[in-house]
């Protein structure tokens, strides 16, 4: 019988009934989704060793004989440490892992199995030992000679070598020695061999492999070349990547060729309104926000919706720049709306924009959700006879009772705090409208690339004059009454201060300090001092009055969770303790760092550390130590997080990537981009012949859609 790539798997030989069910669950219903069932890493067999000979640094394979299985509780918390001690007869070997690879995946080991691991050595108080490494089930019937073999993720039970098997026999069949077609074949359109979307053009130029020989090479390793395997460098590697982001690049180039179809009002005029506000200002802008606002007034003039991101560090100065832009639009006899991730947000926006614009006659309102109804139909009113110029707001802003008379521009803050479906509606308030995206997360350039790869970027890396450095450290309980002695003296030096905490309340399941409780403890350790508590639980309003009491200085110490995170300015604060900081992401924490530093006082920010601490903890503290940087810190938050945590997979659109990882393939992301965007130029409509089979795959996949 003759093998195709649709070819159902139960026609596999070694493959019946129950097996083929087992593959199909996972996703490998056709022999080529076999081929596509990639290895997940390499063993070198040439590296097995003993135990007794093991160095650190070491990555090795060997075999072995399981001792025991345990767990190790970490103080009071839910988290374990788990540990499987192998022995070979040479010496015993410890594999820790501190987290579960996937659930059931220690009930399987018993003592006396025979297991093969592979993984890097590494010390520990002068011990030695592997931390997660990969351990399965030795086969009797694995060859150990002079090989480097593929490791393919568990499905159910089946060994690697049964995979290997099915695997060889598609490679024999469908691209060593493909059966010719015949002419039934060809009348329904089966190809030999594996199809290969790429025209020629583009291979030759990007200098990829084919990708029969690509997948060939990825299942069946060349033997010299065992680094270049374990760390997906060989050239197979470099095609399936390449392909992977090919596929998303060439959507987002398709949406960007798109936009600029759209019909866009013009918005020509030139605008006195904002030079009258630059030289009114008490200070100039800086370089960075000048070429930033050069960018979006010249693409508000084009014909075609603006779709550009303005990426900037905390307190850059980038909410300035957004507001220059909807006067530009104002001018011009258009309205403007500027959507926030919160009402404390959203308000803190409202107020910079009074005192800017209502001295030029424009007409500022707030539309949050908090508002009563009486006040909503207010501002509706307004909006739909356009005596509402700009209009600041949360969610409320995309409500179906809002509409405007003659909206032009809208404006996201901090865009990855909202769906696609949130950003779509602001836009469908009016017909392509321009859309400026901001947000003070810097994003890697990697990550940029492909979550905004339609949106041509402005990065505003400047800060203004006069914000002050920050000094950052971390500390430990042991230094917890040195910390608090050096807070209680910049509050008595006429300073405020934040302490944020990672819960509102006492949580049964995780054994950590909570704004409430260390509010009231606070508080009695403090009694001269005057305390504010904030957090998400709170009603708008009594959040408003504990910030305005804290703005007015009639607070000195804000106790609070990551509500602070966006939207508090208050210059006379000059420090923040972060506990638990282990329990934050960098970019949180770079974001709650930037709540300090904004006034002429010298700037602390904390890290303290709990006691189950993970090397990743303190290394997140260290490079909060070392830069200041948002893009630095981000270019680390990806790597550590990956791409997927980093935006929060709802919000980010990405699909997942078999094997193309964001910040190890930077250099082939790249290179896809350039290729996708070159085919865009060269076909637009991918009308040629040589681009059909491009087309089909965009058409049957929904996989690639990115807001």
């Amino acid at each position: 019988m003759s093998l195709f790539y649709d070819t159902s798997i139960q026609y596999l030989k070694g493959v019946g009934p129950k097996l083929g069910q087992i593959l199909e669950r996972k996703g490998i219903a056709t022999a080529g989704e076999l081929l596509e069932h990639y290895p997940r890493s390499y063993e070198d067999r040439r590296s097995a060793r003993e135990i007794a000979g093991l160095r650190s640094g070491e990555l090795v394979s060997l075999v072995a004989t399981i001792m025991r299985v345990s767990s190790i509780p970490m103080g009071k918390s839910y988290r374990k440490i788990y540990e499987v001690v192998v022995s070979d007869g040479s010496g015993k070997l410890a594999c820790k892992y501190f987290r579960v690879p996937y659930k059931g995946y220690f009930e399987r080991f018993q003592p006396n199995m025979k297991v093969r691991v592979s993984g890097k050595v590494s010390e520990y108080r002068g011990k030695l030992q592997m931390q997660h490494p990969d351990i399965h089930f030795y086969d009797e019937s694995e060859e150990d000679g002079d090989k480097i073999l593929p490791i393919y993720s568990e499905i159910d039970g089946i060994k690697d070598g049964k995979i290997r098997s099915l695997i060889g026999q598609v490679i024999d069949k469908l691209i060593d020695n493909p059966a010719p077609l015949s002419e039934v074949d060809i009348k329904i359109g089966k190809s030999k061999g594996v199809p290969d979307a790429f025209p020629d053009w583009l291979i030759k130029k990007y200098d990829l492999m084919e990708r029969g020989e690509a997948l060939r090479s990825l299942h069946l390793p060349e033997q010299g070349e065992s680094l270049q395997y374990i760390d997906y460098k060989t050239k197979a590697h470099e095609r399936i990547i390449f392909e992977e982001f090919f596929w998303l690049e060439l959507h987002l180039a398709r949406k960007k060729k798109g936009i600029q179809k759209e019909k866009a009002i013009s918005l020509s005029k030139a605008s006195s309104m904002v030079d009258k506000i630059k030289k009114d200002l008490p200070f100039n802008l800086t370089g960075a926000q000048e070429r930033a606002l050069t960018d979006i007034f010249n693409d508000l003039k084009k014909s075609h919706p603006m779709h550009r991101l303005v990426q900037g560090d905390v307190g850059c100065g980038k909410t300035l720049v957004g507001l220059l832009a909807c006067v530009h639009a104002i001018e011009n006899g258009y309205q403007t709306a500027f959507m926030a991730p919160t009402e404390i947000l959203a308000e803190q926006h409202y107020k910079t924009a009074c005192k800017l614009l209502n001295p030029l006659g424009i007409n500022v309102s707030l539309l949050i959700g908090s508002l009563k109804e009486r006040q909503k139909k207010e501002i509706y009113e307004d909006l739909s006879s356009g005596k509402t110029h700009l209009c600041i707001g949360t969610h409320a802003l995309i409500q179906d009772k809002v509409e405007f008379k003659s909206l032009s521009l809208t404006i996201v803050d901090e865009q990855h705090r909202f769906g696609v479906d949130q950003r779509s509606k602001l836009k469908s308030k009016a017909i392509s409208p321009h859309f400026l995206v901001m947000t003070a997360t810097p994003i890697p350039r990697s990550l940029a690339m492909t979550v905004y790869g339609d949106l041509d970027v402005s990065i505003i890396d400047e800060k203004p004059a006069g914000r002050t450095p920050i000094i950052t450290r971390k500390a430990f309980e042991s230094k917890r009454d040195k910390v608090m002695g050096f807070l209680a003296d910049q509050i008595i030096k006429g300073r405020q201060g934040y302490i944020v905490y990672p819960l509102v309340e006492e949580s049964e399941k995780i054994e950590l300090k909570n704004a409430m409780a260390e509010y009231q403890k606070l508080k009695k350790m403090f009694p001269k001092f005057r305390f504010g508590l904030l957090h998400g639980r709170m009603k708008p309003d009594e959040k408003d009055a504990v910030m305005r009491e804290f703005r007015d200085g009639r607070t000195d110490i804000l106790v609070a969770t990551t509500v602070i995170e966006v939207g508090v300015d208050v210059p006379n604060a000059n420090i923040m303790i972060i506990e638990h900081s282990e329990r934050f992401g960098l970019s949180q924490l770079h974001q709650l760092r930037g709540r300090v530093g904004r006034g002429e006082h010298k700037s602390y920010c904390v890290l303290m550390l709990g006691y189950a601490m993970s090397d990743v903890s303190k290394l997140r503290a260290e490079i909060m130590e070392s830069t200041e940087d948002g893009f630095k810190i981000s270019e680390k938050d990806l790597e550590i997080r990956g791409p997927g945590e980093f935006l929060g997979r709802r919000q980010s659109g990405l699909p997942g990537f078999k094997i193309a990882n964001l910040v190890r393939d930077q250099k082939v992301l790249q290179r896809s981009k350039q290729a996708a965007f070159e085919l865009i130029d060269r076909d637009p409509e991918l009308k040629n012949q040589e681009h059909q089979y491009i087309l089909n795959i965009l058409q049957r996949n929904t996989e690639f859609t990115v807001g």
